[in-house]
């Protein structure tokens, strides 16, 4: 089976290329299950129901989160009510949302999907190596097919979480950066791995948001708003190929999609059919 994780969607301009192109790109590369995290979705930062609901008619299966995960409170609901989207495990059991979930692949196999947040230079979170042992012990048996989006800054603390998985999950691939990493691979154990799978979003801009404005305020610390940028969208992303029986992995490679190839692999859109914001 072929599963796809989609870094960070920043903002309207990713959410639309990921809109415009999925359906078209689940028939070309014979795809599974696809993961998206989406906790820049909103105007760069958080999600809302509506845009949730968008990515999910867009063919998206799960959307993971991150540390921006409740900068839109209307979202907590959805958390709550919704298995399709997760919170990461390590937070707190009082905060809204569940850290894991299983979902049903195109191919009727059953994936489970969890997130967590790491601890060098981020929010402080409970033990995300601790959280990822209770975790993967209260997943199904039966369900081998394992992925974890690993939403952290520093590349250590993505290559730690990778060797301590290895061969206990399927695929650990990390979100949060924004920047895809050249290090896709397959540990000993059968763990597909990368630091960063990527940022779905404008790529003439500073890590999703227009480079004027960052400048401004790193030069003169005079506060400005970040706000989304618009050219160059891209979507990236890594495939991860996994045996259904033993849930290790067979092969793993990156994933980028322009805007041209995305025009040629659109399918027929509803007008409007995206939230604004």
């Amino acid at each position: 089976m072929r599963i796809l994780l989609i870094g960070d969607i920043v903002g309207r301009p990713g959410r639309r290329i990921v809109e415009r192109c999925l359906r078209g790109l689940r028939k070309r590369e014979n795809l599974s299950c696809v993961i998206a995290n989406g906790e820049n979705s909103a105007d760069g930062s958080g999600i809302t129901p509506a845009i949730f609901k968008d990515l999910i008619n867009a063919g998206v299966d799960c959307v993971t989160l991150g540390d921006h995960i409740y900068r839109r409170k209307e979202i907590s609901e959805t958390l709550v009510s919704d298995s399709r989207i997760l919170k990461p495990a390590n937070y707190p059991q009082s905060a809204p949302g569940r850290g894991w979930t299983t979902i049903e692949a195109a191919n009727g196999e059953v994936v489970a999907v969890f997130s967590l947040l790491a601890r060098v230079f981020m929010k402080p979170v409970d033990c995300p190596f601790m959280a990822a042992d209770r975790v993967l012990g209260e997943m199904p048996q039966d369900v081998p097919v394992r992925i974890l989006d690993f939403h952290a800054e520093a590349t250590s603390d993505m290559q730690l979480m990778g060797r301590y998985l290895d061969g206990r999950a399927s695929a650990v691939l990390g979100t949060h950066t924004h920047v895809a990493t050249a290090d896709q691979q397959i540990f000993p154990g059968g763990t597909a791995f990368q630091c960063d799978v990527g940022m779905t979003g404008p790529y003439e801009s500073i890590l999703g948001r227009r480079i004027d404005r960052v400048l401004e305020t790193t030069l003169t610390f005079n506060p400005t708003h970040f706000q989304v940028a618009t050219e160059d969208v891209r979507m990236c992303g890594t495939i991860v190929d996994i045996d259904p029986k033993t849930g290790l992995a067979l092969n793993i490679e990156r994933l980028v999609v322009t805007q041209a190839e995305a025009e040629e692999l659109a399918v027929t859109q509803t007008p409007g059919s995206l939230s604004e914001s």
